[in-house]
């Protein structure tokens, strides 16, 4: 499919400004850069924003308007481990949360490269054990959990899940996976060689955030940083994984999706033609990526048996 034409109009526009690629600017240039093109959505109003400490990380939940109690969804943000905070996931936890009806639990990872891999991965699992233990505070449902991030988010949340099913719960209902990250090792599939530059996220992008959230090879082959590579990918939840047709990652998002439906996983996976990385973060700006948001509302209310 050709480039859907809002991003069309967003590249150029974004090649006329120019400027160096965030692979050439200090980590700290690059996290106000990332925090400029993607604010917060206060017009995306939900019932309440409170800030927390969910397992010694701070955190923000996002409580639907009405009476509860609300399913719980746990959403790690992007930002390949190295950018990003909670104010860059304000829009998509928002829109998660309206489009639910559910409580929303945004997580402030430790980032890297002052805390490498398996930091951010350990402060997620910690949170959603507090959320299991603690969502009731906050009118959440504790046994209706699930999963969800973008890019390095999408990542952390398939590694959650494993590390919930290997270190004994919580028990989790699904898992949504937009455009993730699923493995470090391998960078020349089709994907990797044929959208490497010039959509937004670019393959030396991939290579500058992997170095800084894990550069030791053989570390990267631990499935709790590359969840792709893991030996069994059974007993784990439902699970959605969503890509982009024009993204380096699609390739090893959809590889996932597979490799956990082959073991046993009821797992699908939704390409959206047109689309870059990103685009889930972009209901604001890119009318059609309003469709893909819905789909995974869908899905989420879906697996919390609150089809409407």
């Amino acid at each position: 499919m050709p480039l859907n034409p809002g991003y069309e109009e967003m590249l150029s526009q974004l090649a006329a400004i120019g400027g160096p690629s965030l692979a050439e600017v200090p980590v700290e240039l690059g996290r106000e850069m990332f925090r400029a093109m993607q604010g917060e959505a206060p017009e995306i109003e939900v019932g309440t924003v409170t800030d927390v400490v969910a397992g010694n990380v701070p955190a923000r939940v996002y409580r639907p308007r009405g009476d509860g109690p609300f399913p719980v969804v746990m959403m790690f943000h992007g930002g390949g481990w190295v950018i990003g905070d909670l104010d860059t996931a304000d829009c998509q936890s928002r829109e998660i949360c309206r489009g639910v009806d559910a409580l929303v639990i945004s997580v402030d990872y430790r980032l890297a490269p002052e805390h490498r891999f398996p930091a951010a991965a350990e402060d997620c699992y910690s949170a959603t054990v507090w959320a299991a233990d603690h969502a009731g505070e906050h009118d959440g449902i504790p046994g209706s959990l699930a999963v969800a991030g973008d890019s390095a988010g999408g990542n952390l949340a398939a590694v959650v899940a494993q590390m919930a099913r290997d270190r004994g719960g919580p028990a989790l209902a699904f898992q949504l996976l937009v455009y993730p990250v699923t493995d470090g090792v391998n960078f020349d599939t089709p994907s990797y060689r044929d959208n490497a530059d010039g959509y937004l996220l670019t393959a030396e992008a991939m290579h500058w955030f992997w170095d800084h959230y894990e550069p030791r090879q053989e570390d990267r082959r631990n499935p709790y940083a590359s969840p792709l590579l893991a030996n069994d990918l059974s007993r784990l939840p439902s699970a959605l994984v969503m890509t982009a047709e024009y993204d380096p990652l699609r390739d090893e998002g959809e590889a996932y999706a597979n490799a956990l439906a082959n073991a046993g996983v009821d797992a699908r996976s939704i390409r959206y033609d047109g689309f870059i990385h990103g685009f889930f973060a972009h209901t604001r700006t890119i009318s059609d990526a309003r469709a893909a948001m819905s789909d995974a509302c869908s899905a989420l209310r879906a697996a919390f048996g609150r089809v409407a």
